[in-house]
């Protein structure tokens, strides 16, 4: 391992590649606490302890490292960008000149990527400006449905909002600036890094609070918790149903093509966090409709029962809704027809079966077989605070189903990047 270690920093283009992702992680990670102007910082404080209880704030504030919660340059994070990813995966499915792209090859994708970037800059102005009336002016916080006795702008004048929200908006562009040089000039995915960079920075300080209000027993449980988590996560993550797929002989010329043989990897997880990040989104609007029409006791009930985590129709809705949006979601990214077509038209085929609609029924069901213990293995990932929380009597917990996931995702995706700069160059990698 620490060979490993070594090697990575006698490669000249490697050391400067990863001294480049550290550098501009660390830029975003300052902006994160750099505030917007005229931000009054005893309402920022009680802001931070309504966030600490959890519901959609918390989890939002998870996503832009603690940014939220600080009205900072970065407090949108880059979920804008996310969700505009998002949408433009989903109505690639419906809209045939988004579906043209997807099959032009790069010239295609730098298409899609160009017109995500002006839609994830429409969804951080909307959110910008809702987030700005939304806390600016005090009162009732929307994401939790609790009254904040002071307004976060001090001055709440037409030309203050126009300030704050051009600000937010600005800093989606510059992180979305960011994660692009960090895909071109550093290393790993830079969109997933910075959520990586966001999802961790809290975890230290999150420990040291559950260590004084749970005791060292408590904490030393929690430790052993995650590390069992992480070793799962980790397990599923890397497991995948290879279904091989051999090509035929054919002769052009003088010459012999085919004949080869190779798999197509199915993951068990293949939707990743998104199934956590749809059904989330979706829990938390029935808070949005109870705020906004103002009955006390839909209001209370909501808080109560469908929003506080640790309730028991909270957790039944929101495994359900992540079990569904799972199958959604990999149904969405994978498809069997297109990619039966595929294998037919290169001349290949899957050893035992037809090619054509009979490929077509057998990756379907394949699909489907491991696409159900992926989303059992993401709903417990995602449940597991809010049980452990109920047991144990704790209100704080310093590591999330979601957070592990994210971690472990990008951190296994950027070894892999790094290992392999490291087998090019005749070195040993960290993977074996």
């Amino acid at each position: 391992m620490l060979s490993s270690v070594r090697n990575i920093f006698r490669v000249e283009d490697l050391r400067n590649k990863i001294l480049f992702t550290l550098l501009i992680l660390a830029v975003y990670r300052f902006g994160s606490h750099v505030p917007v102007p005229g931000v009054d910082y005893q309402a920022i404080q009680s802001l931070e302890d309504n966030a600490r209880t959890g519901g959609a704030l918390g989890f939002l504030n998870l996503f832009s490292g603690g940014a939220l919660t600080s009205f900072a340059v970065f407090a949108l994070g880059i979920m804008p960008y996310i969700t505009a990813s998002i949408i433009m995966q989903i109505l690639g499915v419906v809209i045939p000149k988004l579906e043209e792209w997807q099959n032009q090859g790069a010239v295609g994708q730098r298409k899609i990527t160009q017109w995500t970037r002006y839609l994830a800059l429409a969804i951080a102005l909307l959110q910008g400006t809702a987030l700005t009336f939304l806390l600016g002016r005090g009162g009732t916080n929307q994401f939790t449905g609790q009254q904040f006795a002071v307004p976060l702008l001090v001055d709440f004048q037409l030309w203050r909002v126009l300030l704050v929200v051009g600000t937010l908006t600005a800093g989606v562009a510059l992180l979305m600036w960011f994660g692009e040089l960090i895909s071109q000039r550093g290393i790993g995915n830079g969109m997933s890094l910075i959520i990586f960079a966001s999802v961790v920075s809290s975890l230290p300080f999150e420990g040291e609070a559950v260590r004084k209000e749970g005791g060292n027993v408590v904490f030393a449980i929690l430790c052993v918790i995650a590390l069992a988590t992480l070793v799962g996560i980790v397990f599923v993550e890397q497991g995948q149903r290879r279904i091989p797929v051999s090509f035929a002989k054919r002769v052009v010329g003088r010459r012999m093509y085919g004949g080869q043989s190779t798999y197509i990897p199915l993951k068990v997880n293949q939707s990743g966090v998104i199934p956590i990040i749809f059904a989330s989104s979706v829990l938390y609007l029935p808070l949005i409709v109870s705020n906004v029409s103002g009955l006390e006791g839909l209001q209370d009930w909501v808080d109560r029962w469908l929003i506080r985590t640790t309730s028991p129709l909270h957790i039944v809705m929101y495994g359900l809704l992540i079990l569904g949006f799972a199958y959604f979601y990999t149904a969405i990214s994978f498809d069997p027809a297109k990619q039966a077509d595929q294998i037919r038209r290169q001349g290949g085929f899957i050893p035992g079966i037809r090619p054509g609609p009979q490929t077509e029924r057998y990756l379907a069901r394949i699909l489907n077989r491991i696409t159900l213990p992926g989303a059992l293995f993401i709903m417990v990932i995602a449940l597991l605070p809010s049980i452990v929380l109920a047991v144990a009597d704790v209100t704080r917990f310093f590591f999330g189903g979601t957070t592990v996931l994210i971690a472990v995702g990008v951190a296994l995706e950027t070894m892999k990047q790094i290992d392999s700069q490291l087998m090019m160059r005749n070195y040993e990698g960290f993977l074996k």
